[in-house]
């Protein structure tokens, strides 16, 4: 099942205003003090030791427009099937703060797109002016779109 991009973005932002890790809250007593285990270190397995896929970060260019920004993430989703028809990409990431606390909405162009579209996981990297998408989400409309593809 597919969940518009915005929605998707709604879900993700509204994290956001969460307690942090270990934060009691007023409903949720803490348990008593020798009822918490010691943090164990946990080695990964051999497979997650891999370095992730080297990515040279977008940048602005010099002289650009004010509301340039750029952002470098980790894909959460991807829309490949763009509903209005224009045939460009939307690909929500990881950090940043464009869209929503934590999640950042590229725009990219039918001419920027990649040979192939990113898939949740890849790392993307962008820049561009930050504009309103068609359903009143910030998004970088982006000049420069490069991916960094996993192993898979």
């Amino acid at each position: 099942m597919r969940l518009p991009l915005p929605l998707v973005a709604l879900l993700l932002a509204g994290c956001a205003g969460d307690a942090p890790p270990g934060a009691s809250s007023p409903t949720t007593p803490d348990p008593p003090a020798t009822a918490r285990a010691a943090p164990r270190a946990i080695a990964p397995p051999p497979s997650a030791a891999v370095a992730p896929p080297r990515l040279e970060p977008a940048r602005c260019p010099a002289g650009a427009a004010p509301d340039c920004t750029a952002h470098t993430g980790v894909v959460l989703t991807v829309e490949s099937d763009d509903p209005d028809g224009d045939g460009d990409l939307h690909v929500i990431a990881t950090g940043g703060s464009v869209s929503g606390p934590g999640v950042t909405v590229f725009d990219v162009s039918r001419g920027l797109r990649p040979a192939r579209d990113p898939r949740p996981g890849d790392r993307v990297t962008g820049a561009g002016p930050v504009h309103r998408g068609s359903f009143g989400q910030r998004q970088i409309e982006v000049t420069t779109f490069r991916v960094a593809r996993v192993a898979t």
